[in-house]
Order: structure tokens, then C-alpha cells, then sequence
């Protein structure tokens, strides 16, 4: 019997112990080790009787685990996979895979000179749901696609705010929330060439915004839209479509539209719409539910990240895929900054 892979988590928050239940579930790999400096942490890896370090350094040099999950704050991202790269040891970076697109770029050069894989936590990559709508589109289910639109609108509550970077620029839906929306439509649909983008913080009048309308042109030609507001009450989001959480109460209702000249297809609900004959609006449409199998996405992270640090597998969102997605994110900033047209690939240029 081969032995289990020893998996470090650094980061011991929310999404960090959520990484640390699937390890200890999981029947291919052990806990290694927590590296986190809060009290808090030390608390809960003596609980799981786990070694713990305030440094991420201490726990590469003494533990030596065979892979590290990265689920720190976003600024530490950066400065602990360098660390990663420098000891030989791949990591699973969450989303963001870093703060900025310069310290992506950073990142990527450290990757190719060491040769060590890194894999980022776009978990909705492994999804079924966004699976089968990036199939449908690369294999010309919808004929050419011409048209995409995206909803995230939901009501953050009130206390969501009492942590104050929350209010400040970086806290706010665009970054903490659209990034994972931008990323499944650059899976589904291809890269995103242009961006324009409006922002208003009306509702709460705190610095960052609270809501936001996109306007994106593919590299194939569809355009697309996407409307974000963590300021009203509507079931048009991921978090309470696609059944991922079951802390969120899941809504029956679409919230992406994926169009093209032979389909169209609503996600999560997973419905195709097309004519059997004579297309044409007189003519009935015909919908067809599309079957999926179901499982977890973070179980199949990690049973995918397992297979990169065995080197059975590539990573399915590299550092540098992963830079296009926050290349675009930082162009919707700057385009609803400057009132202007921006291109993600120019967002990457300028940081190399």
C-alpha cells in the first residue's frame, strides 16, 4: 500500500479549514501541518492533533510536507508561493492567486525557473455544472456563440460589514466575489479582449463599490454582460443557484445565459433551448434538460491537486491562467475609473 501524501494547510480561516475537513476525509492523504500566527489557530491544530507553526517557513523546513494549500489573505499569497517554489514543494494557491497582476507575473517566472507545480483554487473549474457548459460551447452544441449574460445579485447582511476591509477599496464584490464569475465565463467562453465597466457605491456610500454593470468582448467575437450588486434582495447568483454551499438556500433559477446561433443554454439550471425545425421566432423552441453527474469540486480539487504533486496530472488552473482572470478584474477597475475601453492583455503586457 503507497503511502498518503502529506498536505500543510497555511491559513487557518474559513476556506482554510474547509481544506483541512476534506484532508482529514479523504483516504489518499494527512494533514501535514497548519502554519497560521493567530492564537486561534494554534487552539484548532491542537484540536486535530496536528503540528502547528506561526510561520510558514518553520513548517516547510521541519515538516517537509509533500504539498501546501495556500489560503491565506491575498497579500501573503505571493511571498509564501515563492517560499513554496524555493523548497520544492507544490501548493494549492486560493483565489486570487496573488493581489495584483505584477506579482502574478512574479509568481509565473518563479514556476518556470523552478519547475515545481502550482495549482489555484478556481474551484468552479471542477464543477459539473460549468464542465458541461464549457463542453457545449467548444464542441458547437450552440452553434457560434454570440451572446453571454451574467447575474450576481444578492444582499450581503449588515454585519458582513463590521470588518472594516470589507468597506475599503479590494473589499468589495468585484474582487472577493465577480472574480469567480469572470473565471468561469473565460472557461467557458474563451478570453475576454475588452472591457468597459460602471461602478456605484450609492447604497452604502463606503469606498469600495456595492454595485457594478460590465460590458466584455470575447477574443471570438461574443459580447457579453454582467451585473453585480451585493445590495438586493434576488436569487441571481452562483452562491444560491449552483447548490455548491449548502449554507446558502438554493434558488431554482439560472444565473448565466450562454447564447449562440443553433442554442442557447441557462447554468446552473442546465436547460437547452433550441428549435427542431425551421428555426425562427413563430417556430416552438424546444428545451432539453442537460444530465450531470454530481459531486463535490473542492473534493475534486483536491483529489486533482493530489495528482499534480504525483505528477499524474497538469494543473488545471496554472499561475499563469490564473493572471488572466485577475488581469481582467483589474481591467474593470480601471475601466470604470477611466470611463474607457481596457484590454486585459494590455493589463498583462504592463506587468512584464
Amino acid at each position: 500500500m503507497s503511502a498518503k501524501i502529506g498536505i500543510a494547510v497555511a491559513g487557518a480561516g474559513l476556506i482554510g479549514r474547509r481544506h483541512i475537513e476534506l484532508i482529514e476525509a479523504s483516504p489518499d492523504c494527512v494533514l501535514a501541518g497548519i502554519a497560521d500566527p493567530s492564537p486561534a489557530a494554534g487552539d484548532f491544530a491542537r484540536a486535530h492533533n496536528t503540528p502547528w507553526y506561526a510561520d510558514h517557513r518553520a513548517l516547510l523546513e521541519q515538516e517537509k510536507p509533500d504539498g501546501v494549500i495556500i489560503a491565506s489573505p491575498n497579500t501573503l499569497h505571493l511571498p509564501m508561493a515563492l517560499d513554496c517554489a524555493a523548497a520544492g514543494v507544490p501548493a494549492l494557491i486560493e483565489k486570487p492567486v496573488t493581489d495584483s497582476v505584477a506579482a502574478a507575473r512574479r509568481l509565473c517566472e518563479a514556476v518556470k525557473r523552478s519547475g515545481v507545480p502550482m495549482l489555484v483554487g478556481h474551484h468552479r473549474r471542477h464543477n459539473p455544472i460549468i464542465k458541461s457548459a464549457r463542453e457545449a460551447v467548444a464542441t458547437g452544441k450552440l452553434g457560434q456563440l454570440t451572446a453571454v449574460a451574467g447575474l450576481w445579485l444578492l444582499k450581503k447582511p449588515d454585519d458582513y460589514f463590521e470588518v472594516a476591509w470589507r468597506r475599503e477599496q479590494g473589499g468589495g464584490p468585484l474582487l472577493i466575489n465577480l472574480i469567480h464569475d469572470i473565471d468561469n465565463l473565460r472557461f467557458v467562453c474563451g478570453e475576454i479582449a475588452e472591457v468597459q465597466a460602471l461602478t456605484s457605491n450609492k447604497v452604502r456610500g463606503f469606498a469600495v463599490e456595492d454595485t457594478a454593470a460590465l460590458l466584455l468582448r470575447f477574443a471570438n467575437g461574443a459580447l457579453g454582460t454582467v451585473t453585480v450588486s451585493d445590495a438586493t434582495p434576488a436569487p441571481w447568483s452562483w452562491e444560491l443557484t449552483a447548490g455548491e454551499n449548502a449554507v446558502y438556500p438554493r434558488q431554482d433559477q439560472p444565473c448565466y445565459v450562454f447564447a449562440g446561433t443553433n442554442g442557447s443554454l441557462s447554468a446552473p439550471t442546465m436547460e437547452l433551448w433550441s428549435y427542431s425545425d425551421n428555426p425562427g421566432w413563430y417556430a416552438p423552441l424546444v428545451r432539453e434538460p442537460v444530465a450531470l453527474s454530481a459531486y463535490d469540486p473542492l473534493a475534486e480539487q483536491l483529489r486533482h491537486f493530489q495528482a499534480v504533486i504525483a505528477g499524474r496530472e497538469q494543473p488545471l488552473i496554472s499561475v499563469e491562467d490564473a493572471m488572466g482572470t485577475l488581469a481582467v478584474v483589474e481591467a474593470v477597475s480601471e475601466a470604470a475609473r477611466s470611463g474607457r475601453t481596457v484590454s486585459p492583455g494590455r493589463i498583462m503586457e504592463q506587468a512584464a
